[in-house]
């Protein structure tokens, strides 16, 4: 294989050889086995929580502060499409929560969009209903 093939192949697949859906399964495997699903963030990370009042964070520690405690009380969790264009992917996720304090279970049906660079996600934002969660 010649070095122009290499270079786009590896441009397509992101400089560590995943592609955006790759990069995406990898990230959703991770979170319903709760473990790992961190290191397919990157560094500088953007993630948008798009509910009123929207929320932004900037940075994998930031994001990882606002993510933990959702993803601490997931339950289990399917993926019910994964639509991928180049860089930017679209889940469309159900998560089965099980809240810390013992109260009941419940749905939650969340739009997460995706950018990703580099087989890691530079970008994050959630769709959701806020309503079943725990005030």
């Amino acid at each position: 294989m010649g070095p122009a093939v290499q270079l786009a192949r590896s441009l397509h697949h992101g400089g560590n050889g995943m592609t955006t859906r790759e990069t995406m399964q990898g990230f959703f495997d991770n979170v319903e086995q709760r473990d790992g699903w961190e290191s397919f963030l990157a560094d500088d990370i953007v993630f948008t929580i798009l509910t009123s009042p929207v929320k932004r964070v900037t940075g994998k520690d930031a994001c990882l502060q606002a993510t933990r405690p959702f993803y601490s009380t997931v339950k289990s969790m399917e993926v019910g499409d994964l639509l991928v264009d180049g860089e930017r992917a679209c889940a469309l996720t159900r998560y089965e929560m099980q809240p810390p304090d013992g109260s009941a279970a419940f749905q939650s049906d969340v739009a997460e969009i995706f950018s990703v660079r580099d087989g890691r996600i530079a970008s994050f934002s959630i769709y959701f209903d806020p309503s079943p969660y725990p005030k």
